[in-house]
């Protein structure tokens, strides 16, 4: 008995036969056969009409939704270490998206770079775009950290040569040592409680945020995903007659 296999893996398709033979209770693999198959451009060029014509009504239905306009972006703004203009705008909507949980924003608001996947180009902001840039289903959690732990945390975001933040600002060096450290623009006391507005996927230690994993507390509202917080963010910014705009602030400076 033989039965086709087909597992792709960036870009290429690995397609194989899988070689079985009866047992007394199932199949056993007798051999194994493995090709690859480039998936590129070549396969549009003839494409099936018949899936086209049963996918166009919902491709329609799909674009209407992902091509609907937002908002407008005063400048383009894309996402590098240790400061950017985007990770600087999505940390301050984490920050500020506490005030549903605390009743006022978080001390500190906290991205991951590597969570950002997209820029935001000047002009149109759609729902694609925002798709695009926030692609994953994280979502907001504010996490309460004692001020010993917070300065590990910053020791963290120093050790990766910087990350998205807000409410903050640190000093660190280009071999990922932290210098200098301020919360609201005081020094981090050890013994007082701070609370930090992130992600899930960071709040569980992920991306060498360690120290997040020492938190007092932890709040996860249901539903606040990072993607549908940002796109309210823009919703509002619209309704009040202004462009979604960011500015750099030496909020990381590495020396």
């Amino acid at each position: 008995m033989r039965q086709n296999v087909l597992n792709k893996m960036g870009g290429v398709a690995l397609t194989g036969l899988l070689f079985l033979s009866a047992c007394h209770t199932g199949y056993e693999v007798t051999a194994v056969e493995v090709g690859r198959v480039p998936m590129d451009s070549l396969w549009d060029a003839t494409p099936d009409a018949e899936a086209l014509a049963l996918l166009a009504p919902y491709k329609a239905g799909m674009d209407s939704v992902m091509n609907e306009v937002k908002g407008q972006a005063a400048l383009s703004m894309d996402s590098h270490r240790p400061e950017s203009l985007l990770s600087n705008l999505i940390a301050d909507v984490l920050r500020e998206a506490a005030v549903d949980v605390l009743g006022r924003p978080a001390d500190m608001g906290l991205v991951n770079m590597g969570g950002i996947r997209n820029v935001l180009t000047k002009g149109d902001i759609t729902t694609q775009t925002i798709y695009e840039i926030l692609p994953f289903e994280n979502s907001l959690c504010v996490v309460t950290l004692k001020g010993s732990d917070l300065k590990a945390l910053f020791e963290n975001i120093a050790a990766r040569l910087g990350e998205g933040v807000s409410g903050v600002k640190l000093v660190i060096d280009r071999e990922g040592r932290l210098l200098e450290a301020t919360v609201g623009g005081r020094p981090v006391e050890d013994d007082r409680s701070y609370t930090v507005s992130t992600i899930d996927f960071l709040a569980e230690g992920n991306d060498g945020m360690h120290a997040l994993t020492r938190a007092q507390g932890k709040v996860c509202p249901d539903g606040a995903t990072l993607r549908s917080l940002f796109m309210r963010y823009v919703e509002r910014q619209t309704e009040a007659g202004r462009k979604v705009t960011s500015s750099l602030e030496n909020r990381i400076v590495c020396r």
